[in-house]
């Protein structure tokens, strides 16, 4: 530990933010860099302890005081190389992972914790810079095959994995490219795509075959599949929306976020919209749904011109500060404010979208009232409270109310392989699904979650298989 009273001599610094003004005109990445020296203070005020609580509330087991002492130190390289060792993706991670960490490190008992996420994305985009990061090609090819269903989070990190380790793979993608939830989930201004791209010419470097264009068990088969591949491996996300089951939600200007969401980043990239256009230019807007993919629908509404952004989330509003329910070391679930919250909408608790009012086919206008939550036998139920009951004028709706399971129809159909009462492909303790040779990870087989999760996922996934084929495995997962 380079700095033993770090912690005490220098306050946490984050970094800058561009301007609103400046930002809701395009779609690049809202936040600067802090300089190195400044990330060097940050470093200092890790406290290495004992028992790292930021490596325990890291689901890829990140070696978090290591790294931190390492940038302090100014030894970037050494720095790079420990943060390699447990991830797979920190540059995306760095960006877009909400820093569970964080919420573990022990400063942050009563003080600001270590900005371990700034550190993080530093230290990779120093390595990019720096010409570091290189294709990490096997020593030998074992002659094993391995197909990856979905180019999401977890696939591309099982991917790279069992590169690695000499197994030829293959990721199949329905989309017409490689990225998933990355590519089509995330707006730009959080996570540009540059970032992925750069990523996936040093995995296509590596020997990862890239195919796109294939929805396996709609226009592939998953006879071919199993018969040319040793083991597959089912990463197809949680696809499946959940929807608003109120009268008038069959108007036109309803739509789910992700429809939204994707449909942008297909035109900031200059991809082709085959679909009806979504926009938000002019329009009163609501964003139904209080997560990061409400957030993101906020961002996007701002940035297309709207009249105005409504965001009703139907549970109570968060607290500001950790309460009982929520003690260190565990991730702290207060209220946040994100950058596009900070671009001007109006965000509202305990709503309920009751109806939805049309004309001429199209929505015109929103019913929803106030509710309380009530425990009721042990359990919380949703109570109106009466004489709440409003109308809000609306052009656009867009559901971000989160995915009930992945798609059945059609792969995980086809294969057979079982599912849970949720609808989720069920996996035992080595990743494989109830059919010998296939395996699932993330948000597939455990609903949906962070991206941080599905890149642990699939690596622990590639040890799971690369054992499979091997009878042992030196993956680290």
């Amino acid at each position: 530990m380079g700095k033993v009273t770090g912690f005490k001599e220098y306050e946490r610094e984050n970094p800058k933010r561009r301007p609103v003004k400046e930002r809701i005109k395009d779609y690049k990445e809202v936040y600067h860099r802090l300089p190195e020296d400044k990330l060097s203070l940050q470093g200092a005020r890790c406290m290495n302890c004992g028992t790292a609580f930021c490596n325990w509330g890291c689901p890829l087991g990140n070696l978090i005081p290591d790294w931190n002492d390492l940038v302090y130190k100014g030894e970037w390289y050494k720095a790079y190389e420990r943060l390699s060792l447990t991830n797979t993706f920190p540059e995306f991670t760095g960006r877009i992972c909400p820093a569970l960490c964080e919420g573990s490190c022990t400063l942050g008992v009563n003080r600001e914790p270590v900005s371990v996420r700034e550190i993080e994305l530093s230290i990779i985009e120093k390595a990019f810079e720096e010409g570091w990061v290189k294709p990490n090609l096997p020593r030998v090819r074992t002659g094993m095959k391995v197909a990856v269903i979905g180019s999401g989070p977890s696939g591309l990190s099982a991917a790279a994995e069992l590169n690695s380790v000499g197994h030829t793979v293959t990721v199949f993608e329905r989309a017409n490219e490689i990225g998933g939830l990355l590519r089509y989930g995330i707006p730009d201004f959080k996570l540009e795509k540059y970032v992925v791209d750069r990523r996936l010419n040093i995995m296509k470097e590596e020997g990862i075959i890239f195919k796109t264009g294939f929805n396996i068990g709609v226009n592939y088969g998953t006879k071919h599949l199993l018969k040319e591949f040793d083991a597959v491996i089912l990463t197809g996300g949680s696809t499946t929306p959940r929807d608003l089951n109120v009268e008038g939600r069959e108007f036109n200007g309803v739509h789910f976020a992700m429809d939204f969401l994707a449909q942008q980043n297909k035109r900031v990239s200059g991809s082709d919209i085959l679909a009806e256009e979504i926009s938000a230019k002019g329009k009163v807007v609501v964003v139904i749904g209080g997560g990061d993919t409400g957030s993101d629908c906020i961002g996007t509404s701002i940035r297309h011109g709207a009249k105005a952004v409504y965001q009703y989330e139907v549970m109570p509003k968060p607290p500001t500060e950790r309460d009982d329910t929520m003690p260190w070391p565990t991730f702290p679930r207060t209220l946040k404010t994100s950058t596009s919250h900070e671009e001007g909408c109006v965000r509202k608790w305990c709503v309920n979208t009751k109806k939805l009012i049309g004309k001429d086919g199209v929505i015109k206008k929103l019913i929803g009232s106030e509710v309380e939550w009530k425990n009721v036998d042990g359990k919380l139920q949703m109570i109106e409270v009466p004489g709440t009951e409003f109308e809000q004028e609306v052009d656009l709706v867009l559901l971000a109310m989160g995915f009930l399971h992945p798609q059945h129809e059609g792969m995980l159909k086809d294969l057979g392989v079982n599912l849970d009462s949720r609808g989720n492909v069920i996996v035992d303790e080595n990743y494989m699904t109830s059919k010998e040779g296939i395996f699932s990870a993330g948000d597939m087989k455990s609903g949906q979650s962070l991206v941080v999760w599905a890149l642990a996922d699939g690596r622990k996934i590639a040890r799971e298989v690369d054992k499979y084929l091997m009878g042992e495995t030196s993956l680290r997962g």
